[in-house]
């Protein structure tokens, strides 16, 4: 089932879409106005899932939408709007492969839907006649309005009573017209035009043949390409690439086994933490590390690009890279121990978490490459997969209130790890409560946090601290208290009531 006539449909979507957001926060306003997108969703009948690319970024979707208002957080905010970009190009694709194809597809939606809404607008009729024919009517008086404007500029610029005449009119057309649109919010005609444009993007379908039809012929196998008349050449060049894979990999292990050995005696069982900040352990090392990983996954699949992959004497450079992939896991666990160590020592932040869920990410790059090698997996394949499971870990990542978890978790380990005023005092509102302390806990922690960290830098102190966190309460209350219920979301109704009303 399907819709002929989209314009009332979007023009009532971008009317709800104005009186939800006009003037305010982010809040239960956006499940509401995508809660009236699926009821009209299912009334058409556009849910019958035909394969597994559509359930997860629907059920993807969905979680987001719900954990905007229980996280609400900018990186849940975020997510959700990738998910529902995503899921637009979905709508426009039910039975794409790859989660590739659909954001392809939702980038060129983005300004075809603006089209087919405009096509839609000439085609309606007023009075049985059609507005694109009514407007190009009025094409007749483009000119002769060109050619007065010309004449008014030439006797404003060569009489003066008539050019302080023209001011006169001007004046007075401004006031009149001032007057006619005084009482008009242009936030709210703004406010009017974005759900008009958004509602477009949900609503209107588009077309995208060569994308479906590049989507439609990939393929998960590699498929081994033959050229006649070259094969004494193309075997000869196989034995040479072969030949230089075999010694790049050979040495590459060599110096990654010296390089996982080391760090596995001195990082995983006797790290010893002498006081040290840790950042060149930690910045400058795990960033290089990432690197590294990844010009080793380049390095892979440059070799398995082609025939390499069907050539019958490649076991031993399989075997190689097999190795080559299992030091690079190695190498990843590396990084997540030096992280690990950095939080121990250092507690939660944003970067750190972050780091963490690279790290399973590049795990699941390693293995994505493992099977493509043994399986003879096509770079579709690879794509598929890792922006899949990229999308999973986007989708779980925002469901958790992180900044109630790291200033939960730096204040119940602030008398062995390094506390951080500085940073906490500029979490979000909702993780008010983990950071209400009263000023003798502070002090006390501060005493503990001098013993233990004695640097020079200028951190903020425990009364400075505890100064601003009472100002944010303050504003906090003020600022929810003159929330409307559009713009209600639950961390912050449970700091609130945490807060004020114990």
């Amino acid at each position: 089932m399907w819709v002929k006539n989209l314009l009332p449909v979007t023009f009532l979507s971008a009317i709800l879409f104005s009186i939800l957001f006009y003037n305010q926060d982010l809040g239960l306003n956006l499940i509401i106005f995508e809660t009236s997108f699926i009821i009209f969703w299912i009334f058409t009948k556009q849910f019958n899932f035909s394969n597994q690319v559509q359930v997860i970024t629907t059920v993807g979707f969905l979680l987001t939408s719900v954990f905007t208002v229980l996280t609400h957080s900018v990186l849940s905010y975020v997510i959700h709007f990738i998910a529902a970009f995503i899921f637009v190009g979905v709508l426009n694709y039910p039975s794409a492969k790859s989660i590739i194809t659909v954001a392809l597809i939702s980038i060129k939606s983005i300004f075809q839907a603006q089209n087919e809404f405009l096509n839609s607008v000439t085609k309606s009729k007023v009075k049985g006649k059609s507005i694109g024919k009514i407007i190009w009517k009025f094409r007749i008086f483009i000119i002769p309005a060109a050619v007065i404007f010309v004449f008014v500029s030439i006797y404003k610029a060569s009489n003066p009573i008539f050019d302080e005449l023209t001011i006169n009119l001007g004046v007075k057309f401004q006031s009149v017209f001032n007057f006619i649109f005084k009482d008009i919010e242009f936030l709210f005609i703004i406010t009017l035009l974005l759900g008009l444009l958004i509602s477009n993007i949900l609503y209107f379908r588009t077309k995208n043949f060569s994308i479906k039809k590049a989507d439609t012929n990939a393929s998960d196998i590699l498929i081994r390409k033959k050229q006649k008349g070259q094969r004494n050449f193309k075997t000869l060049s196989l034995k040479n690439e072969l030949k230089a894979a075999l010694f790049l990999l050979f040495i590459l292990n060599l110096i990654l086994l010296i390089l996982n050995i080391a760090d596995v005696y001195l990082v995983w069982f006797n790290f010893e933490w002498d006081g040290q900040t840790l950042k060149q352990f930690v910045h400058e090392g795990t960033y290089l590390l990432i690197f590294s990983i990844l010009i080793s996954i380049a390095i892979i699949l440059y070799f398995f690009r082609g025939n390499m992959n069907f050539y019958a004497k490649n076991r031993v450079l399989k075997n190689l890279s097999y190795l080559w992939l299992f030091q690079n896991v190695i190498l990843a666990i590396s990084v997540g121990v030096h992280n690990y160590w950095y939080i121990e020592h250092f507690s939660l932040a944003y970067k750190r978490i972050g780091v963490a869920i690279f790290l399973i990410l590049t795990l699941y790059g390693l293995y994505s490459v493992f099977i493509k090698i043994r399986n003879v997996k096509s770079g579709f394949y690879l794509f598929r997969t890792n922006a899949m499971a990229l999308y999973i870990l986007l989708v779980v990542s925002s469901m958790v209130n992180w900044d109630g978890l790291i200033a939960k978790y730096n204040f119940a380990h602030a008398d062995t790890a390094f506390l951080h005023f500085d940073y906490l005092v500029d979490l979000s509102d909702k993780s008010l409560p983990y950071l209400d302390k009263p000023i003798s806990e502070l002090t006390k922690i501060e005493n503990i946090q001098t013993k233990i960290f004695p640097y020079d830098a200028d951190f903020m102190n425990a009364e400075e601290y505890h100064k601003q966190i009472k100002s944010r309460k303050r504003i906090f209350k003020q600022d929810w208290e003159s929330k409307s219920f559009l713009s209600w979301n639950f961390p912050e109704y449970v700091a609130y009531n945490r807060l004020f009303k114990k």
